[in-house]
């Protein structure tokens, strides 16, 4: 194969060249968008795939060429899917536009999202509330009882609509309320993540877990207060503690040195407040690749727990579906060792006639947390992407 990669005079809207059945991942408006695939793949096959193909770069800007992107599911045994489009469509924070073809893809034009249309949705559990009420009961008795130091239950939900659901209309919406989230769209799996997973850009190393939430409520006062009490909760300080420290000492023999915020920070999104955490450092030589890295990383105790064989058990256990997607990663890498992988959260999964999207949701279950509560925290994050998909 044989790439090329020109600037593009007029800089389109990622989400327009993503559209319905492309393939998108950005935040506060860099990243990448692709169509067509050249190679659908493993990522064990994907770094010499990256290599095998001749790229001229005629941009001037030191553009990556072609890149992989895809999904890492939550389940190790399951294996991640990997797409090479063949056309990309880049853009970086310094406002350089560029667009990747193999073999001479055509560049298409790229049409806005399509006018409103009516159509009715109905909203249901897939997980019935008594049995998540359980599962969670059974996390936290498990930490009580010094078996677990944490463990993160999640349930589902599912829409139906009488329309198919328009994804190049869901991501317009999504960057209208979650632009400083990593937005994705791969093979019908759409999200809004505000947590990075881990990035690699030469030898800088980066990640920002989140772990503890409340709502938000639009009111300003009101969600100061909450936030307030979020960097109090000795229960959220805990449930982000154990992420960090996990985090940390993963990451740590690979670096010449690792330095992380002194307290975590509340990070605010459209519809909740997280505590979270920059992680940055830099990578020794002979590192593991990233997407090595990025295995072992995941699942975090932010969506496993901790020990992580342990709560993976009991959360295989007690939960009653498999997560697929959700609570894996999604990103991309280039044939540098370059990438940026998001933690898979806030995110639906639609059927392959687009009338259906089940959507996932989970909380960080320890000693003192309250099932009812933790019923609360799963409906506030439902809220980023009912609110995206429901449009009557």
């Amino acid at each position: 194969m044989r790439a090329t990669t020109r600037l593009l005079d007029v800089a389109p809207d990622l989400n327009d060249v993503a559209g319905d059945d492309g393939f998108l991942f950005v935040r506060d408006g860099v990243g990448f968008a692709g169509r067509g695939v050249a190679v659908r793949t493993s990522w064990n096959e994907v770094p010499g795939l990256l290599n095998s193909i001749v790229h001229v770069d005629e941009s001037g800007t030191n553009a990556p060429g072609p890149i992989a992107l895809g999904t890492m599911p939550f389940s190790d045994a399951a294996a991640g899917t990997a797409v090479i489009p063949r056309l990309l469509v880049g853009k970086d924070g310094a406002g350089h536009c560029w667009c990747t073809t193999i073999d001479d893809e055509p560049v298409p034009a790229f049409s806005a999202p399509p006018p409103p249309m009516a159509a009715s949705f109905q909203v249901a559990p897939l997980t019935p509330v008594d049995s998540y009420l359980a599962a969670v009961t059974a996390a936290r008795d498990a930490v009580r009882e010094g078996r677990l130091v944490k463990a993160v239950i999640a349930r589902q939900v599912e829409v139906r609509a009488s329309e198919p659901i328009p994804v190049h209309s869901v991501l317009a919406r999504l960057r209208n309320s979650f632009g400083s989230s990593h937005r994705y769209s791969f093979d019908g799996f759409i999200g809004a993540s505000p947590e990075l997973l881990l990035s690699i850009d030469g030898d800088v190393v980066r990640s920002h877990p989140l772990a503890g939430t409340t709502p938000r409520t639009g009111d300003p006062t009101t969600d100061d207060e909450l936030a307030r009490k979020l960097l109090a909760s000795i229960k959220d300080q805990i449930e982000h503690r154990v992420v960090i420290d996990v985090i940390h000492d993963m990451l740590l023999p690979h670096c010449s040195y690792l330095d992380w915020e002194p307290e975590p920070s509340v990070v605010k999104v459209a519809n909740v407040q997280h505590l979270g955490t920059l992680i940055e450092g830099r990578l020794r030589d002979g590192h593991p690749p990233i997407l090595d890295l990025v295995r072992a990383l995941c699942p975090t105790p932010a969506l496993g727990g901790h020990p992580r064989a342990e709560a993976l058990e009991l959360i295989e256990r007690v939960e009653g579906f498999d997560r697929g997607n959700y609570g894996g990663a999604i990103g991309w890498v280039d044939g540098r060792g370059n990438g940026t992988w998001a933690v898979a959260i806030r995110c639906a999964t639609l059927s392959p006639d687009r009338r259906s999207a089940v959507l996932t949701a989970g909380g960080g279950i320890v000693a003192d947390s309250d099932p009812r509560a933790e019923l609360a925290e799963t409906q506030a994050k439902f809220q980023a992407m009912l609110s995206a998909i429901v449009r009557p």
